[in-house]
């Protein structure tokens, strides 16, 4: 049985080919496209009001350098909400929670962050591995610890989204295995239990949507200390 938990986040094919295409495909299908008229129906007005708030927040801490990356990053935000809330559907399958596609989001793209910054102001981005006012004695042991961190914020991104959508999917079959044996012997402690279980996709939803933002907030404020 416990193997069968973790089938859900095996990449589904058919006919031997891998569907995790189709799924990440998906959501680029699924957003509408604004019409040639002046006056926009109600899912394209919110829409625009969400992508617009949500670059607005993005942007404010940036110089206008970092502006160039507003399309990427608004992007990246509706491409990973509309996957992790997809993936909340039942018999579907999340590709978030593969450490190799989220993986292959936060290299390049903290790569690029990096690549900026030792490009237009190398001083100040090695300046950022050796605090101000360090004794000398310990310089080159938090030069190393530095390193360190740098090259982990990569992994650090990959691995929040991937356990927190993982964590999250296994609780929600956990629960809802409960419910279904115990509705048989005590159909008043499985009613409990099917309301936790309502609570908790509740809770995921926001989950789906908040590690997201996360995601793309972080890569910002890397982006903000190379620009």
């Amino acid at each position: 049985m416990m193997a069968s938990f973790f089938d859900q986040f095996a990449s589904p094919s058919f006919l031997g080919i891998p569907l995790i295409a189709v799924a990440i495909a998906l959501p680029w299908v699924l957003f509408p496209t604004p019409p040639s008229r002046w006056i926009n129906n109600r899912l394209i007005t919110i829409q625009t009001w969400f992508i617009n708030r949500f670059t607005n927040q993005l942007m404010i801490p940036l110089n206008v350098g970092g502006h160039k990356w507003a399309l990427l990053l608004a992007s990246l935000m509706m491409f990973l909400i509309t996957i992790n809330m997809l993936g909340l559907l039942p018999y579907t399958f999340t590709p978030t929670t593969q450490l190799s596609l989220n993986m292959g989001f936060a290299v390049p793209l903290w790569l690029a962050t990096v690549i900026i910054g030792m490009r237009n102001q190398p001083t100040v981005a090695l300046g950022h591995l050796l605090p101000e006012g360090t004794p000398i004695p310990l310089i080159p042991v938090l030069i190393i610890i530095e390193t360190i961190s740098l090259f982990i914020r990569p992994l650090a991104l990959g691995v929040r989204l991937t356990a927190n959508l993982t964590a999250g999917h296994l609780l929600i079959q956990l629960i809802a295995t409960a419910v279904f044996v115990l509705l048989p012997m005590m159909p008043t402690v499985a009613i409990l239990t099917a309301a936790v279980l309502f609570l908790l996709t509740l809770l995921e939803v926001a989950v789906a949507m908040i590690q997201a933002y996360v995601f793309v907030l972080l890569l910002s404020l890397y982006l903000q200390e190379n620009v």
